[in-house]
């Protein structure tokens, strides 16, 4: 298995810590609203790298955050009027929901930052000890990059070219860095703000501090992979690795890997540009496989483009797949004779050998693009051989190479058992009821089960309407 390590910019041969074993940290999102479709791509990939190295024999240790405090959630928290606790909680939830819809397997642990604060004072006072923090006159405790001779050799940036290029500092309290490249490791509480007791001040961790420590205590001092988007190369990772190796003084993490950016229409995804979309959003309209089928259909390291084109260019992909497993199925209800033609022992030997195409790509810096391929190459095969005349076990053996595939992907080929018009419109009265109660988590929980059965509601002036994706 060659990994890309952006580290050193170049394939790197995989070898674990420990033989059989893969420890691994993938930093997650921010809990402040809906994910968003940027948040799902390393969401989505992250997870099919698990899912093939769990393929390939491998023990997973994986390990993915909640940053549950920050900025943002604190100013949620204001504008609603209530504790940061609730914003966090509500969006860690429906966090959750939408990696489900996406077919992304649960994490090992997905640790919170607010409740590792006694191990982010521990690891800052280790860093205090060691000379390579300092105190503030208002109790924050700043990093000195200077200290740590290897600072930028994740991002390859030079600290001097960094030092040239930095803006004069005019934030209250940045004064008071020794060096204006130093980053925080905890900051004094503001008026309204969530705070913790620490030996410097009452205050809350920065961002970086939160990883390394969360890293350590559930993997080790050293891991195998850290992964993340490449938005997070510098600072944060390039933060975590002062922070880790630091306190440590061990390589923190072998493996760097990166996920592009996701662009929308060929321009950045924000707000303000109006091109800014949620899981939900896209999920409403299509089956969040599709979505997922979309997000793999690039290498990892390419920009992803996402238009409406693209998405359904990737529905008839997932459709092809869905419809041959779907084909299998019905003719497997048929009486079928039990022994293999010559043929098709043919057609199960090329299915074998796309397989283990499929085994080399993903084992070259996991190729999903050249992956999918692979499953469409296999669903053409069997296309062409699937036939009333097909025994029991040629069909079952090519709808299991096909959904073994799949799975690895991430990607949930069996439709499963449709819902009649009578069922549909039962829950619809549900949920009606549900919204008239205030009840908002059943209502979406209902849209949520109607979605994942292929079926899209929508709210218009005249009642609710739905159909079939």
């Amino acid at each position: 298995m060659q990994i890309y390590n952006t580290k050193t910019k170049k394939l790197e041969e995989f070898k674990t810590l420990e033989p059989g074993k893969v420890r691994m940290y993938v930093c997650g999102p921010t809990v402040y609203n809906f994910i968003h479709i940027g948040n799902a791509r390393p969401m989505i990939f992250f997870d099919t790298v698990r899912r093939f190295l769990l393929y390939s024999g491998y023990e997973v240790n994986y390990v993915s955050n909640f940053t549950d405090v920050d900025d943002k959630i604190i100013k949620k928290a204001i504008e609603e009027g209530v504790d940061s606790e609730v914003i966090s909680k509500r969006y860690i939830e429906e966090c959750l929901k939408d990696m489900a819809s996406l077919n992304v397997m649960p994490a090992t642990i997905n640790p919170k930052a607010t409740e590792e604060i006694d191990g982010m004072i521990d690891m800052i006072s280790t860093l205090i000890e060691k000379g390579y923090a300092y105190v503030a006159a208002d109790g924050t405790v700043y990093f000195s990059t200077r200290k740590f001779k290897d600072y930028g050799k994740l991002s390859h940036k030079n600290l001097d070219d960094l030092r040239s290029g930095e803006r004069a500092l005019k934030v209250s309290g940045e004064d008071q860095k020794q060096d204006p490249l130093d980053f925080v490791l905890w900051k004094p509480k503001k008026e309204g703000e969530p705070f913790w007791t620490s030996p410097w001040c009452d205050g809350r961790p920065g961002w970086h501090i939160e990883c390394s420590v969360m890293s350590k205590k559930y993997l080790g001092e050293q891991i195998d992979i850290h992964g993340g988007g490449e938005d997070l190369v510098f600072p944060h990772h390039e933060n975590e690795i002062a922070q880790s190796e630091a306190c440590s003084g061990k390589e923190f993490a072998n493996y760097w890997m990166h996920n592009a950016f996701l662009n929308i229409n060929n321009h950045k995804m924000s707000k303000s540009a109006g091109n800014f979309f949620t899981v939900r959003d896209i999920v409403e309209k299509y089956d969040p496989m599709v979505l997922r089928l979309f997000m793999l259909s690039a290498h990892y390291r390419s920009p992803l483009n996402f238009s409406d084109e693209l998405m359904e260019a990737a529905k008839a992909s997932y459709e092809r797949i869905v419809n041959c497993v779907s084909n299998i199925d019905f003719l497997l209800k048929g009486e079928r004779v039990s022994n293999l033609s010559d043929a098709e022992s043919e057609v199960l030997k090329s299915l074998e050998q796309i397989r283990e195409k499929f085994n080399d790509v993903m084992n070259d810096d996991f190729n999903t693009a050249d992956a999918l391929s692979c499953i469409f190459e296999q669903v053409r095969l069997v296309n062409s051989a699937a036939n009333e005349e097909s025994s029991k076990e040629f069909l079952e053996k090519a709808k299991k190479e096909i959904c073994t595939l799949s799975d690895v992907c991430g990607i949930t080929v069996e439709r499963t058992q449709e819902l009649g018009d009578a069922d549909i419109e039962k829950l619809i009265e549900e949920r009606q009821a549900a919204r008239k109660a205030k009840n908002f988590a059943r209502a979406d929980e209902i849209r949520n089960e109607l979605l994942e059965k292929g079926i899209i509601l929508e709210d218009t002036r005249e009642g609710v309407k739905w159909k079939k994706a």
